[in-house]
């Protein structure tokens, strides 16, 4: 028996391998292989990243491959989430640059890489710092005249720096800037920080623990001082036909002083301008004008102050009956009948103006220019010679115009003398 095993190893073996050729073609054939495009981009993973170390740059943040794979296993890689991961390990590095080789997993098998865009990165890592820096205002202008800026208040006063070691290093300041530039009340902000260098330059790439400081800073007024409203003395009545629509006076606060503090508090809480004769004004008013002040009492700053008074015409309405339509663009050798012949109009405008309106001031007529015979319907225009006068109504809207030949006169002659 173990003779003719041996005699007929060969042959055994020489079936055994046709079997299993057999066997492969039949399922290559049934689920062949296939070359694709990994259909989604695969997010780059960090791992074993040492916590004192911090990456400085950027890494691409996903990459690109291609395999091959049978035709069942890529059913599988693009119906289930996960089934690849892209893996950038950092296990045992040290502060430095380094060239890494970007590992795929894929979960489902038999597969094979083709490519995968990026194959390496170029990774620095430098030691994670922190510094703790005070916070820095700097404030810009002054508060308005009589007024005066206390203790300023910063919350939180200092911050917390981190990130690469070689730029926290190069961090000297933490700034910010304020204006109180004629303030004449509290001044309660958020303040923006900025990270400078020795040099002033911005520092950028760091965390800052608060991103953001509150500010506060008392703002009182000093004895003597006080600030009052302006009230415009207005005297008469605008022209017959017109209205008065605003007044208004700049600026509407002003600041007073006396050497007196009594003086000061006893003041109603406002000053009167000279009086503004209003009397038949018929167009608006910019001018300035003085204040009245009791004695002891003066202004701080410009003595005057830009009055503005708005007048506006009222506006009103005016109905005109059996109007006569007039004719223009009418082509030589036609005529035309319009139906109806007269108007009702509605004219709008300032009042003065309709009560001022005369016949000659509008007119109303018809375009006819290219207008072939026959029957038309056309909407009647208005040229109106007086300005801010608008025509609001027209009855009819539209009027039936007829274009005919003109009719010819024919002369009949008389008795042969």
């Amino acid at each position: 028996m173990l003779n003719w095993l041996i005699s007929n190893l060969k042959t055994f073996l020489l079936a055994c391998i046709m079997a299993i050729a057999v066997w492969v073609s039949a399922v290559t054939t049934a689920d062949p292989d296939e070359v694709r495009v990994f259909p989604r981009a695969i997010p780059l993973e960090v791992l074993g990243q040492d916590p004192r170390l911090i990456i400085v740059g950027s890494l691409p943040e996903r990459v690109n491959v291609t395999m091959r794979a049978p035709r069942s296993v890529w059913e599988q890689l693009t119906s289930t989430d996960g089934q690849v991961r892209a893996l950038l390990d950092l296990s045992g590095l040290e502060a430095g640059e380094h060239i890494l080789q970007i590992q795929l997993q894929v979960i489902a098998q038999p597969v094979r890489v083709i490519s995968l865009t990026p194959q390496t990165v170029n990774i620095k890592l430098e030691l994670l710092a922190t510094k703790v820096l005070p916070i820095q205002l700097s404030l810009r202008g002054e508060p308005a005249i009589g007024y005066e800026a206390g203790t300023m208040r910063i919350t939180p006063q200092e911050v917390t720096l981190s990130g690469p070691q070689s730029k926290v290093e190069q961090v000297m300041d933490v700034r910010s800037d304020l204006s109180i530039a004629g303030v004449r009340q509290d001044v309660q902000n958020t303040l923006t920080l900025r990270l400078l260098d020795a040099n002033g330059l911005p520092v950028n790439g760091l965390t800052v623990k608060p991103e953001t400081a509150q500010v506060f800073i008392p703002i009182t007024q000093q004895g003597g001082y006080r600030d009052i409203a302006v009230k415009v003395n207005v005297r008469g009545q605008v022209a017959a036909g017109y209205r008065l629509t605003t007044v208004s006076v700049f600026p509407p606060v002003l600041t007073v002083y006396s050497q007196n503090p009594a003086l000061v508090k006893d003041l109603p809480g406002f000053v009167e301008t000279e009086p503004l004769n209003l009397n038949g004004a018929s167009q608006d008013i910019d001018m300035r004008l003085s204040l009245v002040l009791p004695n002891g009492i003066s202004i701080v700053g410009e003595q005057t102050v830009q009055v503005q008074v708005g007048i506006d015409a009222i506006e009103g309405s005016l109905s005109l009956n059996d109007i006569v339509i007039a004719v223009t663009g009418l082509s030589p050798g036609l005529e035309a009948v319009i139906s109806p012949e007269r108007l009702d109009v509605i004219l709008t405008g300032p009042l003065p103006l309709l009560d001022k309106l005369t016949a000659g001031d509008v007119r109303f007529f018809v375009d006819l220019t290219g207008l072939p015979i026959g029957t038309h319907q056309v909407v009647p225009q208005a040229e109106i010679f007086t300005t801010d006068i608008e025509v609001q109504s027209l009855n009819p809207a539209t009027v039936e115009v007829t274009i005919r030949a003109a009719e010819v006169l024919t002369q009949t002659p008389g008795p042969t003398p």
